[in-house]
């Protein structure tokens, strides 16, 4: 039984039930953001069809679709989604979860934009489903270890680091610049997902003063630029097999090791296999990082 706990941001309740509350969280904020991708795609394209222009012009055109509102809401709802899961089970499930949106992307868009999926990239969302089934059953809570200050300082570096490949990642070669900004993004949120663990006092003025609040802030900021440019100047498969890589293996290894993040006795290696499946079976639907437009 998981008792009362210091944390203001932690719950009081049996640890089966805790783990259960996290990974609905994890599993809805999957659901939000791999749904936006496809209701922001059918905004995005139909402000294109309604006239030309930059991409100013074209923002704020979609700006006033229902479908990209819709979206963005959508992301806000995962966002706070991913935070709750993030304070309640340990940073490889809440990753491998939110790599789950491209199986939800797939899906949706298979319905709403008419897109054909192969047997293979069907076959890939049971995958992904099995994968997270077995996370399921392996994870246990969060890890008790409080992040240090220098790993606080380590995750503002890593926010600093990405925020400059974005700066310089248009002059990066073109043979390997979408892979290296789908990196950089995936790194850019794998910083969010360490740094809201890393938040343990919502007092404003610990939070001016955590080291973690700025790395969030410019890693989840950096994180979208590089993403956008990625799958504007490259190979939307080729940027998101390194966003999945970026956001799920290295936090992966940060919740471990330095924040004490372990499975349920006896099954760590369920917990590896259902990991590895689980990002394996994204990186297969990897094209969907940017929803397709609708086929005929």
């Amino acid at each position: 039984m998981r008792e009362a706990c210091d944390d203001p941001l932690r719950f009081t309740v049996p640890y089966s039930h805790f783990v259960l509350f996290g990974m609905m969280c994890a599993l809805g904020a999957s659901v939000c953001f791999g749904t936006a991708t496809v209701l922001q795609a059918m905004a995005a394209r139909a402000a294109a069809e309604s006239g030309p222009g930059g991409d100013t012009a074209l923002l704020l055109r979609a700006l006033r679709q229902w479908r990209y509102l819709a979206g963005l809401a959508l992301d806000g709802v995962g966002f706070l989604l991913q935070i709750a899961a993030l304070r309640s089970i340990p940073i490889y499930a809440v990753g491998a979860a939110l790599a789950a949106s491209l199986a939800v992307t797939a899906v949706v868009a298979s319905w709403l934009l008419r897109v054909r999926l192969s047997r293979v990239e069907w076959g890939a969302v049971g995958v992904v489903c099995a994968g997270l089934a077995m996370l399921g059953l392996a994870s246990g809570t969060e890890g008790e270890v409080a992040g240090s200050t220098a790993l606080k300082y380590a995750m503002l570096g890593t926010a600093v680091a990405v925020l400059l490949l974005g700066l310089v990642g248009g002059r990066l070669p073109e043979r390997v610049r979408p892979l290296a900004l789908g990196l950089g993004a995936g790194f850019g949120f794998g910083v969010v997902e360490v740094a809201v663990r890393l938040i343990d006092d919502l007092d404003p003025g610990a939070l001016l003063s955590n080291p973690a609040t700025y790395a969030l802030l410019m890693g989840g900021g950096a994180a979208f630029l590089l993403l956008t440019s990625a799958l504007q100047r490259g190979s939307v498969t080729t940027a998101t097999a390194g966003l999945v890589i970026g956001e799920t293996i290295g936090p992966a290894v940060v919740g471990v090791v330095w924040l004490g993040d372990r499975t349920r006795e006896g099954l760590s290696w369920l917990a590896v296999l259902g990991f590895a499946v689980a990002v394996v079976g994204a990186l297969a639907l990897a094209r969907f990082g940017e929803a397709p437009g609708e086929e005929a």
